[in-house]
Order: structure tokens, then sequence, then C-alpha cells
């Protein structure tokens, strides 16, 4: 990878980048701004798990979205927990995926109160209500957004006579346009498109409406979409359905269902505009490229500072070496796939065995996924913490070198009915203490640096030959100032994981991993998951209920159940309660919870009720009834596209 390389592309880039303003701009495009957040009313005081019933809601919809534009799923919870998504017609899936993966990024700001959100490519909603999934008009929250801007007149002279009659042309234009994608979608199955004179519109309806409930959906968006003339644009966003026109064709190619093409004034306007821009946009591609270009000198400059500091510390592979290593990075030696790249298994010339992580840097924090990984771990020493080898980073793509680790992740023995059995009460206690000790070293304990590793959960934790404990996976680690009480950041992560403060506000420290590590020890002591739901609700809700009624030992695995860790293991769990509290302040440190794990003296604190077991917990998290934004932790988005589960740059699952 040398500068120069991009030097003699640099013809091919800018004939992309001014070919990329001559077609349509809504080719691959999401479609994700111009969001509109409503809130509804306060659920049901008899709640108990809004929270885990929403990750629930957003898994399921998720897993049906990935293949499909619609999808609808129902949560026999208490109260009863329903769910829409909606992408439109003209999406390709991965845009789809995309739209989908934002709206659900933002739409937690509600919780508990129910929710929909409107993108410009989709649409997802949820409700303590089933009656929704036929709502098509709503009194209360249906509206209609006009752009700020005016449509922009052909001629500049002052005659007002010729000014108004091309206002009342493009009204008609307007009328027309709106009128006929409302009769397209209409016998379209709730969905079509239409480009006239100059004037384009989109109309879609929820899968779930019946046909007379599109109708009379549409035909208040038509009539309420309207009044937005003289402006540019204007979105209806009605409870069944969404319809927008705009002066630009916004909607992705192929998806044309009616109108005419001929040479239209809007047509001829476009083409005279568009030679008169022609010119400028030529240079801005030419200034575009060449900041591109410098961008990425800088980052390969900083790579090569990287390079020369592994030749001087010996943590420097050869591409090839790594490459024969893997057999050619075959399937048969792949030993799992996450967000940032698949792993494998490599034996070196001297017959050492590691796992080589071939990253996937195809999208723009690549860089910042690298660094996160080498230049923070490369530093970090522990039993408890997988050790970076060294890494190759002069090759087609980046690769990372780590130990090799046997008998791979902790997910595979607890969740699995027969090799649970394996792992005996001690085993299991090692294994907590041995996270517990590996956390505190991250988080500044003997370290000269504070990193928060941002997704603790079972599968980043992989057992040794002797079974014990080593985290993994440092793509998404943060790099906390000693200065700082916490990071405002974009969410990244696994649900169901995520401490509260971090996955409604963004709000990042060393406690979010701690409320992690709490959820992972009730895991690892009752050998359930916690995104398992049963009649009585999440695991961390189970536990909560059996420590209030002074029954801990009920939620203990059965297959360790026996007479040494009934009187351990409640004590436990305590601790990971203690961890999962919804106050920030309340959770103990690692270095604390590493105290109480070891030392039978310490005096466990009582904790409180964890969070978003009722409604009050999240009930003042938001105020306001509505929201307009155009960008929420886009980095959420990045890692969601990575790795189809995950948000930020990771991965929210």
């Amino acid at each position: 990878m040398r500068f120069s390389a991009f030097k003699q592309s640099y013809w091919r880039w800018v004939f992309l980048f001014v070919f990329s303003f001559l077609v349509p701009a809504s080719f691959s495009d999401p479609r994700i701004t111009n969001a509109e957040l409503f809130c509804g009313d306060p659920p049901p005081s008899n709640g108990t798990s809004y929270v885990p019933d929403f990750t629930e809601v957003m898994k399921q919809l998720s897993e049906q979205i990935s293949n499909n534009h619609f999808a609808s799923y129902h949560l026999n919870s208490t109260p009863p927990m329903y769910g829409l998504a909606q992408c439109h017609e003209d999406l390709e899936q991965t845009d789809c995926r995309l739209c989908h993966a934002e709206a659900r990024t933002r739409i937690p700001r509600c919780l508990p109160r129910p929710a929909r959100i409107f993108l410009d490519g989709c649409f997802l909603r949820y409700d303590y209500n089933r009656d929704f999934f036929h709502e098509s008009v709503s009194p209360t929250f249906d509206t209609v957004n006009c752009s700020s801007s005016n449509v922009t007149m052909a001629s500049q002279d002052n005659n007002n006579n010729n000014n108004n009659n091309r206002m009342i042309s493009f009204g008609r234009n307007v009328d027309h346009a709106v009128g006929n994608v409302t009769s397209i979608a209409l016998t379209r199955n709730g969905f079509g498109v239409v480009g006239l004179d100059g004037v384009y519109a989109l109309a879609q309806c929820w899968e779930s409406l019946t046909p007379a409930e599109c109708r009379q959906c549409l035909q208040k968006a038509s009539e309420t979409v309207r009044g937005c003339v003289p402006k540019d644009e204007g979105r209806a966003l009605n409870a069944g359905c969404y319809l927008r026109y705009s002066t630009r064709r916004f909607y992705n190619n192929g998806a044309d269902s009616g109108g005419h093409h001929g040479y239209s004034i809007g047509v001829i306007i476009a083409i005279v505009s568009a030679a008169s821009a022609f010119l400028t946009l030529t240079v801005s591609a030419a200034y575009v490229v060449y900041a591109r270009l410098s961008k990425r000198k800088r980052e390969l400059k900083n790579l090569g500072r990287i390079s020369k500091r592994f030749n001087r510390s010996g943590l420097k592979f050869k591409y090839d070496t790594l490459e024969k290593a893997t057999d050619y990075f075959s399937p048969t030696r792949k030993l799992g796939q996450g967000g940032a790249g698949s792993v494998f298994m490599g034996i070196l010339p001297d017959g050492k065995t590691v796992a080589v992580k071939r990253l996937i840097y195809n999208t723009r924090q690549w860089v910042d996924d690298f660094f996160n990984e080498v230049n923070l771990i490369s530093r970090i020493e522990h039993r408890n913490l997988v050790k970076l080898l060294g890494a190759s980073i002069e090759g087609p793509e980046s690769l990372l070198v780590y130990e090799y680790v046997p008998n791979k992740s902790l997910d595979q023995f607890i969740f699995d009915e027969e090799k649970s059995k394996l792992l005996n009460w001690k085993q299991r206690f090692d294994i907590i203490s041995g996270i517990a000790e590996g956390l505190a070293h991250l988080h500044g304990g003997g370290s000269h640096v504070r990193i928060i590793h941002r997704d603790i959960k079972c599968s980043n934790v992989l057992l040794d030959e002797n079974l014990n404990p080593k985290i993994a996976d440092f793509g998404l680690v943060r790099c906390l100032a000693a200065e700082k009480s916490h990071l405002s950041t974009g969410i990244a992560g696994t649900l169901g994981y995520m401490a509260p403060e971090y996955l409604v506000r963004g709000q990042l420290s060393e406690k979010a991993d701690v409320y992690s590590f709490g959820v992972l020890v009730l895991e690892i002591v009752c050998g359930k998951k916690n995104s398992s739901f049963t009649k009585s609700g999440s695991l961390l809700q189970t536990v909560w209920t059996l420590y209030k009624s002074n029954a801990l030992t009920e939620a203990v695995d059965p297959c360790i159940r026996d007479e040494m860790s009934a009187k351990e293991a409640p004590g436990v769990l305590q601790v990971g309660l203690l961890c999962t509290q919804a106050s920030v302040l309340l959770r103990p440190s690692m270095e604390e919870v590493v105290q109480m794990l070891t030392d039978k003296d310490y005096e466990i604190p009582m904790p409180n009720q964890p969070p978003f077991l009722n409604a009050n917990v999240l009930g003042t998290a938001t105020s306001s009834g509505s929201y307009s934004t155009d960008s929420f932790i886009s980095n959420a988005l990045r890692k969601i596209q990575g790795s189809g589960t995950s948000s930020e740059s990771s991965r929210t699952q």
C-alpha cells in the first residue's frame, strides 16, 4: 500500500466522482435523513420489563427485515409489545437493512413509551396495543413536513403575473403527480412512484393495512401534502403510510411505475441547470479528490509509524507467512466471524499455533478499529486478556496475530446442554474471577491507561486448555482520559449487555463494562442467556425476583446446584445484581468486584432494583413527544452495516 498507487489512479477518482454527480442521487441511498420521532403516552403501570421486551421485539424485526421489506412481531409479555417495520419498496435490500438499523438506533429515546419513527426510506414502530397494525390515520400524530425553500423559478424577471403563472403551473404539476402516485399505489399493493413535469412523487402504505385502509391513509396524505406548495418538497407522515413529492428525483433507479418522460419544462430546466453547473462540479470534484488523497496519505503515514514501531519491537509479521500459516485462509481453518473480520487458526513455520484475525476495512472506520486493536492492546498484558503477538499491515489487507486459545468461547460451554455439565462450580467461579481481574486491569488497575472494552459478553471470553478465561475482541475499545468521568459517543455493543445510560444517552464510562460484567455473571451462574424470555421475564428480572424472595439458590444452574455452590453462588449472584444497578454511582468498580469475589470477609452491599423493571426508570428520559434529527450516532450505523446485528461503528446486536 503506497501513496504512489493512489496518485496513479488520480484521474480514475476524478472520473468516478464526476460520474457520481451525473447519475441520479438516489442510487444506493438508504435514505436515513429527515427523521421524525413520535413518542406516545406512557404505558400501563403494571409493566415490568420494557427494555428487555423492546430488545426482543427489535431483534425479531431485524431478523425478518434482513430478507424482506416488511416485518411485524408480537411479544406475549406484560404488557404485550407489538412491533412493525416497513421499508419503501424501491430500496435495495442492503439499503433497507441500513435504514432499519438507523431507525432502530434512534427509537430507544422514547422508552418506555411507545414510539414511531419515519425516515425517508423506512418506518419503524412499537406499541403496547395491537390495533396499530391497522391504524391508517391518527389525529394525534399524523403530520406534514414541508421544506423551507420555495421552488426555483426558471426566469428572474420581475413580472409578478409571470411568476404567479409559474407558481400556479407548479401547483398543478404537484397536484397531478400526487394524484397519479396515489392511484398507482392503490393498484400496486400500496407502493408507487411517478415523475411528471419535473415533479417526482413516492407513496408507500404499510403492508399490514387492508386496501381500504391504505386508500384512507393515502387520500388524507395527498390532501395534506398539496398544502406544501410552493415549497419544493413535501412529506406526509401518517400512521399507516408515507407520501412525498420533490423537484428532484429521490427514489431508486428502476422504480418508475408511471408517468411520461418527454421533454417537459421541468426536464429542460434540469438540463440547462446541469450544463451550467458542470464546470463548478468538475472543479469541486478535483478539490474533493485532492482532499481524499491527502487524508489517505496521512492515514498511510500513521500506519507507517506503526510499521516502524513493529520493526523495532519484533511484532511485525510478513503477510505471505500468515497466508501460508492459515492455508490461504481456508474455510477449514476458520475459528469465527465477527463484525470487524474473520479469525483463522494458523501454524507458523516454527510450529507455533496462533489465531489470525483478517480485518475487514472496506468502511471508513477501519483505521480506527486497527488503531484500537494494535496501538492500545499491544501495550496491555494480563493473564486474563488475549495477548496480541503482532500484525501485518503491508499486504493487501491488515492481519492481527493473537495467541491461540484452544477451547474457543465461553458461550459454547455455558449455553450448551451437554458442555455446560463440564464446568463445575469452582471452574465457573474461577472464570468469573478471572474476567473481573482482566477488566480491572483494563480499567487502570496496574495499567497506565483506562480502557473500556464496550462488548463484554460470553462469546468474547475465550477459554484456554485449563479453562482459564481470556477477554478477546478489542475492536470497540475506547481510551478514557484520567480527568474525564465519561465519554459521549455513539452506542456500540450487544443489546442486553449495554448499560442504560449508554444505551439511551450514549454516556460511556468504565461502569458500562461493569454492567455488562454483571449480566455475564448471571448467565454463567444460571446457565441461561439474558436474552431468553420466560413467563417471569428476562434472566435479570428472574434473578431479582428470587433475590427479593430470599430464594437465589433456585436461580443457580441445576447441574451445579450442589451443597458447595448452594452457599457461594447466591453471594456471586448478589455481586452480579450490584453490577447491574441503574445508577452508575451505585455500581462498584471492577477493583471492588475483585475484592468482593476474593475476600470472604468482605461485606457485599445490598443491591437496588435493576433498571427497566418498572416504568419509572426511564419515564423522564424524554420529555417531548416528537423529535426531528438528521444524524444520530452515525458510527453505530457503520458497525451495524459491518456485522448485520450491531450499532456504532459495532455492533448493536
